[in-house]
């Protein structure tokens, strides 16, 4: 899946991409540093491996109220601590309490300001079992930061045990109420509307558990076999990733027939 990336960011938003490009992590992964005009301080979002050079760039940047975290994959949180260190003890907040230094897990319903930047959880499990997203208001502009949910360009790996297609789907409803808002993805570019690739990612996410559905009804009962099927020509480096999606794909729909024939929850609404 595509994706028009956008160029400019609102001057309130930097970037600093870490050096660990990948078939998983697309350019590498988004560290975002948010700091609202005319304020000392800042926020960081992600501040993604254990690289010392990429954790420099982003504590030269500071300070910072606190740095956030959208999901505890190791390529958005392994640094988290020792950024925390650099800084002097700022405070890591995650879902997660295994990745928070010095505070309490996040609050899906939690409000975080300072500032000048008006902060927003939204609980988006899925991608992972701890996925949050966050809607950042500054003056009168609205941004969405969105780990791995939804990516700058292609689509996000829903892999077990962790992840969870049903939970996914649900989560693609919630950012879809958010029409018309600037999308910092954890990898890849920024995009225009959030809501809009939240409906792109469930209209592929429904054509891809048809074709899924097609190769169960044809005697494919694993993994493997479903990407034999379904995904024919997938690059050799990646197939690990489909089976991964794969499974999560079978679990779903094995989920929808356990349910005598009732749509697992999300499927009929796609």
């Amino acid at each position: 899946m595509g994706g028009a990336g956008l160029d400019g960011l609102p001057g309130w938003v930097t970037l600093v991409r870490a050096p660990n490009p990948g078939p998983m992590t697309l350019d590498g992964t988004n560290t975002w540093v948010l700091r609202a005009p005319g304020e000392d301080h800042g926020v960081v979002v992600d501040p993604g491996p254990l690289d010392e050079g990429h954790l420099a760039r982003i504590a030269e940047r500071g300070p910072f109220h606190f740095i956030l975290v959208t999901h505890g994959h190791h390529d958005h949180v392994e640094g988290a601590a020792r950024l925390s260190e650099m800084l002097g003890g700022t405070h890591v907040l995650a879902a997660d309490p295994a990745h928070c230094v010095g505070a309490e897990p996040l609050d899906p319903a939690e409000k975080l300001g300072g500032g000048g930047v008006e902060i927003q959880v939204l609980d988006t499990p899925g991608h992972t079992a701890d996925s949050v997203c966050f809607l950042v208001d500054c003056g009168n502009e609205q941004v969405m930061l969105t780990g791995d949910t939804i990516l700058g360009r292609g689509t996000t790996v829903v892999a077990k045990p962790d992840g969870d297609l049903g939970d996914y789907l649900r989560s693609l409803d919630v950012l879809a109420a958010y029409g018309k808002v600037l999308t910092l993805p954890g990898h890849g570019p920024a995009r225009a509307d959030v809501a809009a690739v939240a409906g792109e990612y469930r209209e592929h996410r429904r054509e891809r558990l048809a074709q899924v559905e097609a190769a169960m009804a044809a005697g494919a009962d694993t993994p493997e076999k479903v990407v034999d099927l379904v995904y024919p020509e997938i690059e050799p480096r990646l197939r690990f990733a489909a089976e991964w999606s794969a499974a999560a794909q079978l679990d779903y729909l094995r989920h929808k027939n356990r349910e005598s024939g009732t749509p697992a929850d999300g499927l009929d609404r796609l």
